[in-house]
């Protein structure tokens, strides 16, 4: 009898870890979603210049590593958007994309192509991306991100 006692509870205890995992990777994969359709508006608001989705999808301190390795803060970015020094003409849709969910933290890599200046500076070519996101009381924000050129072998 004993036995039967604990199969029964040993299994229910399997069960209820099972439900948890299933509705974790439910959640994870809400929020992967989410994270895909923020990226869109981010590559949409930066094609278009548009500088106040920018200003929300940009957390307040938000750091941008450009492909020469310089640094950049949110209010740089948005003053070289407003100035013109930073225009894009295409971004790529995300060749290889990752999201990668860990509670409201995600981390998103790609290979992206990318035609038009930071900056001031030619910054046309293929890039490895690397993007930190949070989410908060306002949705999903852009907190760090970085750009590495692709170089041929």
């Amino acid at each position: 009898m004993k036995q039967i006692i604990y199969v029964t509870i040993f299994t229910v205890a399997l069960l209820s870890l099972g439900r948890q995992q299933s509705v974790a990777q439910n959640a994870d994969a809400a929020a992967e979603q989410e994270v895909r359709q923020t990226i869109k508006k981010y590559r949409t608001a930066l094609l278009q210049k548009d500088a106040a989705t920018l200003e929300q999808i940009w957390t307040d301190d938000y750091t941008f590593t450009n492909g020469a390795g310089e640094t950049h803060t949110k209010g740089e970015r948005l003053a070289h958007l407003k100035s013109g020094a930073t225009s894009l003409d295409s971004i790529s849709e995300a060749e290889d994309m990752k999201v990668r969910i860990h509670g409201n933290v995600a981390v998103v890599t790609s290979r992206v192509t990318i035609k038009g200046q930071y900056t001031g500076k030619q910054a046309s070519g293929q890039f490895r991306s690397i993007n930190v996101w949070v989410k908060g009381a306002a949705g999903w924000q852009l907190i760090a991100n970085q750009l590495t050129p692709v170089t041929a072998k």
